[in-house]
């Protein structure tokens, strides 16, 4: 099969989940500044998962580039992404509109940890297809350090919310800054 209708419907996904929370934020009823304080909690929180799933988004798209078909693991691997990533949204709102409150921001770290692993997972159902240890996609992320660091970095954020929502917080935003930092090793390869 080709990757033509997964990359489409990916990508329609992705626009819908960003489209849901902006139309979360709620507008303000007064017209001064201080109208707007009480939403800058709910505003962080969506810039930060606006830039998640643009790294998603980014990755995802590039990753797709070194697939030349898919099949039915693809597939429900892709779907499997796209539900975690279809939770963003309410976990961003409920952290958000409870100003980063412990459990809010636990689960947020859960949802985040659950689409780094269903994209581990896509990525190595891309390699299965595409040729193993020789796959276009394996030379690509080699050893993949952001890869593994990414979830280690969840799995002490989401316990610190109940001890230390700075240190969460601070997590959340290491991970999101390592993966915004644009990443060229699909390009390379794909230029060999």
């Amino acid at each position: 099969m080709g990757k033509t209708r997964l990359e489409a419907f990916s990508d329609g996904v992705l626009a819908v989940i960003i489209t849901i929370m902006v139309l979360e934020m709620k507008v303000p009823h007064g017209s001064d500044w201080e109208a707007l304080q009480p939403l800058l909690p709910v505003f962080l929180s969506y810039v930060l998962s606006f830039i998640y799933i643009g790294i998603y988004w980014n990755n995802h798209h590039h990753m797709l580039h070194t697939v030349h078909r898919v099949n039915g693991s693809i597939l429900w691997a892709n779907s499997h992404l796209l539900f975690w990533l279809s939770l963003v949204p309410f976990v961003t709102g409920w952290m958000g509109e409870n100003h980063f409150a412990a459990l809010p921001t636990a689960l947020y770290g859960a949802v985040m940890l659950m689409a780094a692993v269903a994209y581990w997972m896509l990525q190595n159902c891309i390699i299965a297809v595409g040729g193993g240890k020789d796959a276009l996609l394996a030379k690509a992320v080699g050893h993949d350090r952001k890869g593994k660091i990414s979830p280690l970095l969840y799995a002490i954020a989401i316990p610190a919310a109940f001890w230390n929502q700075w240190l969460s917080d601070a997590l959340y935003v290491a991970v999101a800054v390592m993966w915004l930092i644009p990443d060229r090793r699909i390009e390379r390869v794909m230029a060999e």
